[in-house]
């Protein structure tokens, strides 16, 4: 049976579609997706295949996008409620995760429209399309690999990032990501017990997780934090000596923050979202790690004295991590990252202003649009002249691919990338980030 969860006067399996549908429904209309709690769901199976049905429609969603066009004639009915998301779950399931079963596809879909007032009168067509889908299915299943993508981004990838680039970042769109850990120590028994592989230095990846996260070995005793590879990279580069005081300027959830407090720096961690900033702190409490936390505006605040480096990961449109956060890409428009464009400069106009002279900002955003990274560079040459390059060197970053590497001495990465710097697959690729190093005139 592909679903377990009972609710009185429901089917067996119901509950489980309808919450799966209403937390897809809230991305599709434009929110996060965050996977369902055990608040949500309080049997950990049910809730591990809620998610996965979740995930499988946000990872197929180009995909879904293709069927929906061939399946509906008239498009999607207006003022449908819940409609749309049961069908793209049910979609999802008939089409991707046919070891769950056909029938429960079928027979969940239908129900769960009827039990939304908006939805009910379209039960019929949910049948008649999740039968048309079934008889189709090995066409539908057949689409390409750039499907996933939309068309503008697929075409702006390809000319930036080459011609196999679409297929690369789909390959890993669908492929998600591994959990990777940066350890407060060197510590080989601990990798082992966990079962991961070191894929750069200080960053283990493990290769399959069993368990919630705070059940791992290390996590109660503070050992390690989730932070992905590649995220693990811009607080390797400030270079200060111990003791250097330190500005985190978005610092939430605290992956870089407490690199920076491994690296014995005296560190201010600021973050304008009171909520993510306590996140921080019980992260900080947990590795038994010390800081200076602050609720403020990054744009504007100022230290009582200039520091010594500041830490800029800047809000960004994100698309470097669609193999978490599949949805990014289907979220992004040309005016969203216009918007962040200016508001990146004025982070970066304030960090230098926080900076001593002689002090070092590492800027930083896990995107992969070059408007909100390469072409800052240009920008920070022509208005901000006291900002010198500080180019990487290759071996401050041991590991990372030499294609990572750009000739003016930023740092590059992508999901098409490896970390072992072959093809990048299965489980050896990045989010996709840009790094840039700058000292203070």
């Amino acid at each position: 049976g592909a679903e377990r969860l009972a609710d009185p006067g429901h089917a067996p399996g119901l509950a489980l579609r309808l919450k799966s549908a209403s937390r897809l429904q809230q991305v599709l209309e434009g929110g996060r997706f965050a996977p369902l709690a055990a608040a949500d769901l309080p049997d950990g199976r049910d809730r591990a295949l809620a998610n996965r049905l979740v995930t499988t429609a946000l990872r197929r969603h180009g995909h879904l996008d293709r069927a929906l066009a061939r399946l509906l004639q008239r498009g999607l009915p207006a003022k449908s409620g819940s409609f749309e998301a049961v069908l793209r779950l049910s979609l999802a399931q008939l089409l991707f995760l046919p070891e769950l079963g056909d029938h429960s596809a079928l027979f969940l879909g239908v129900e769960a429209s009827k039990r939304d007032p908006r939805s009910r009168h379209l039960s019929g067509l949910m049948n008649a399309v999740l039968r048309r889908a079934q008889a189709e299915a090995a066409a539908l299943r057949a689409l390409p690999g750039e499907a996933l993508l939309p068309d503008e981004l697929a075409r702006k990838w390809r000319r930036i990032y080459g011609p196999e680039a679409p297929a690369r970042f789909a390959e890993a769109l669908l492929a998600g990501a591994a959990l990777d850990l940066t350890f407060k120590d060197d510590d080989p028994a601990l990798v082992a017990e966990l079962g991961g592989r070191v894929v750069l230095p200080g960053t283990v990846r493990l290769e399959a997780r069993d368990r919630p996260l705070d059940q791992l070995a290390g996590y109660a005793d503070g050992r390690w934090w989730v932070q992905d590879a590649a995220a693990a990279l811009p607080a390797r580069l400030l270079d200060l000596p111990a003791g250097a005081g330190v500005l985190d300027l978005c610092a939430a959830p605290g992956g870089k923050t407490a690199q920076l407090v491994r690296a014995g720096y005296a560190v201010t961690a600021l973050d304008i979202d009171r909520q993510r900033l306590d996140r921080l702190a019980q992260n900080l409490d947990r590795l038994r790690y010390a800081a200076t936390v602050i609720a403020a505006d990054g744009t504007s605040f100022r230290p009582a004295v200039p520091v010594d480096g500041v830490l800029l990961d800047a809000p960004c449109s994100a698309t470097g991590t669609l193999r978490r956060h599949p949805e990014v890409v289907w979220h992004r428009s040309a005016l969203d990252i216009r918007s962040r464009v200016a508001l990146q400069r004025r982070f970066i106009a304030n960090a230098a202003a926080c900076l001593k002279p002689g002090g070092v900002l590492v800027y930083c955003v896990c995107s992969l649009e070059p408007e909100e990274g390469e072409e800052q560079l240009r920008w920070i040459a022509g208005r901000h002249p006291e900002l010198t390059p500080l180019p990487v060197r290759p071996e401050e970053l041991p590991g990372l691919p030499a294609a990572a590497r750009s000739a003016d001495g930023s740092i590059r990465t992508h999901p098409g990338m490896s970390i072992g710097g072959g093809a990048g697959e299965g489980d050896d690729r990045l989010d996709g980030f840009f790094i840039a190093r700058f000292r203070r005139r």
